[in-house]
């Protein structure tokens, strides 16, 4: 099975911020199935952040200990990449990383990436750069959904489309892009009666209540909009003329904001008895799901690519009632897990405005998406329907939430997803090494500045340039002068004064010697940090250069 290096950066793992996100949420939940489930010797984490080690151990540690060796890679480790041969990105930013991996060789190691939103500017301006950036065929972008795949897929074509009338048609290999979804550790959302008992007490809920439950942020531009499953809710309140209890376990961005989204979403069900949960805690968004029923969430928003909470409900045990969207319709199976209630969205061509002003920022992320949600409705009448179904039938309730367990457990358990994980990385590193070395490349976004800017000085320290001690210079007076604070900043990447001691050492014993005589004096990886600093030397008067012959 294949394996890769984990690029571990606690912002797209860790949940204990109060800010929770859906892709925190996935993130931890993909690491802690990895840890569990991966057949591997041992796991490659890339510290890509720099961040300190005992922080970072403690968040594995938290999310899930490592029961095998792990490697540990420093920030500017790309070339120990090259084992395990394959780059898992949370992200898909790949590529920006492709033209990082440029200047060492394109086939040091291949690029896993992972879609999480694709309606953000920052992901609508990476995606046309999948035909542009140097990514491989070997390289492959994971869809989570068959929705937001087709989405890529869109974007990508445009810019094909776009590059063929300019250009001419593409010639070189393209990334991958294959769906898998996202998965969850079933064994987390096992329901209990004693966990049920004490939420329901806890919110004040009768043992014999019917209890729909929501889980996410509470946000009706970025998330979304609860007035949909609150009208729906109240009609089927109405109807049936029974009580119906709604919990809403999420969080919203200030307490102003909860305020305003629970009184505006009481107003739309007073038949329904309403109850708010803060949902963030490890100890709420694992257990909150005893409280109920059957699960409700009518999304209505591009921001979603995927949605972890219906497979959350699916593992524990919960019918569900959904809209029909996004990747809610590859995870619950309408009749059979539950029901998806069908949408209604503008036709193709007639959102041009909205992306003409959110490319120009006229609006914000919020307000875009936001936007364009006010451009998608449910069916009322059939949302009604299968909430009635639900409230009115035990055993319907009973059969769909069996179902729903066994096939999260069969397709969306981390033990299922991790071997397709494996097995598409096992395929990335074996095209990889297929395809032979590369020799690596200059990245022309990232340009070396004395190539750059060559042009600004009069002329370029060489090989064959002859470097003599100022009269009178010594190691004593030179590091003296080089620790000086008009000397000493910016230090990145400068000799060392053991290997500057050599060479003045060097010089004082034999004379004025080249270039290329004094960079034998240190190893082979220090030689250009070496050659460069010696122009720092001359630049504070410890040495002279003369181009030489």
């Amino acid at each position: 099975m294949g394996n890769a290096a984990i690029y571990l950066h606690p912002n797209a793992f860790d949940t204990s911020s109060d800010r929770l996100l859906g892709r925190h949420s996935a993130g931890e939940s993909f690491l802690r199935g990895l840890v569990r489930h991966a057949k591997v010797d041992q796991f490659h984490f890339w510290n890509v952040a720099n961040a300190g080690r005992a922080d970072l151990d403690r968040l594995v540690q938290r999310i899930e200990p490592p029961d095998r060796p792990v490697r540990w890679i420093g920030p500017t480790g790309r070339s120990d990449l090259q084992d395990p041969g394959v780059l898992y990105l949370p992200t898909p930013a790949m590529p920006a990383e492709a033209w990082q991996r440029l200047q060492h060789g394109s086939r040091r190691y291949a690029i896993s990436g992972v879609t999480h939103t694709t309606a953000s500017a920052n992901v609508m301006g990476i995606l046309p750069n999948f035909l542009i950036a140097p990514l491989e065929d070997y390289d492959a972008l994971i869809c989570t959904s068959s929705a937001v795949r087709a989405s890529v897929d869109t974007q990508i074509d445009l810019m094909r489309e776009y590059m063929s009338r300019q250009y001419g048609p593409r010639r070189r290999p393209e990334a991958q892009r294959v769906t898998i979804p996202l998965g969850v550790n079933c064994d987390d959302f096992t329901t209990t009666p004693d966990a049920r008992k004490a939420w329901r007490e806890r919110l004040d809920i009768p043992e014999d209540a019917i209890v729909a439950l929501y889980v996410g942020r509470f946000n009706a531009k970025a998330k979304m909009n609860p007035a949909l499953m609150a009208v729906a809710l109240q009609r089927a309140a109405v109807s049936t003329g029974k009580t119906i209890y709604w919990v809403n376990s999420g969080w919203a961005e200030t307490t102003a904001a909860g305020e305003v989204f629970h009184a505006e979403t009481r107003k739309l069900c007073p038949a329904v008895e309403y109850r708010e949960v803060d949902g963030r805690g490890p100890d709420v968004r694992f257990s909150i799901w005893s409280v109920a029923d059957f699960f409700i969430s009518f999304s209505d928003n591009i921001q979603e690519s995927f949605g972890l909470t219906p497979i959350e409900a699916m593992a524990a045990g919960l019918p569900s009632v959904v809209s029909d969207w996004d990747g809610y319709k590859d995870t619950v199976r309408d009749g059979l897990d539950g029901f998806r209630v069908p949408t209604l969205a503008a036709r193709p061509g007639f959102g041009g405005d909205l992306s003409y002003y959110y490319s120009n920022n006229w609006l914000t992320y919020d307000n875009y998406i936001g936007a364009v949600g006010q451009y998608t409705a449910v069916d009322m009448a059939k949302a009604e329907a299968a909430i009635v179904a639900m409230v009115s039938d035990a055993a319907l309730r009973a059969r769909m939430g069996a179902e729903a367990k066994a096939q999260a457990r069969r397709v969306f358990d981390w033990s299922v997803i991790v071997p397709q994980y494996q097995a598409l990385w096992a395929e990335q590193n074996g095209r990889r090494l297929a395809a032979g070395a590369a020799a690596s490349e200059n990245n022309p976004f990232a340009p070396d500045p004395f190539s750059l800017f060559a042009g600004y000085p009069t002329r370029h320290i060489g090989r064959e340039a002859v470097v003599r001690l100022v009269p009178g210079m010594t190691w004593p007076l030179a590091q003296a002068r080089l620790a000086g604070a008009l000397a000493s900043y910016s230090q990145f990447n400068r000799p060392t004064d053991a290997e500057l001691q050599l060479v003045l050492d060097h010089l004082t014993a034999s004379g004025p010697a080249t270039v290329a005589a004094l960079r034998e004096l240190v190893a082979v990886p220090r030689r250009n940090y070496l050659e460069r600093g010696l122009v720092w030397l001359a630049r504070h008067d410890v040495v002279e250069i003369d181009p030489g012959a």
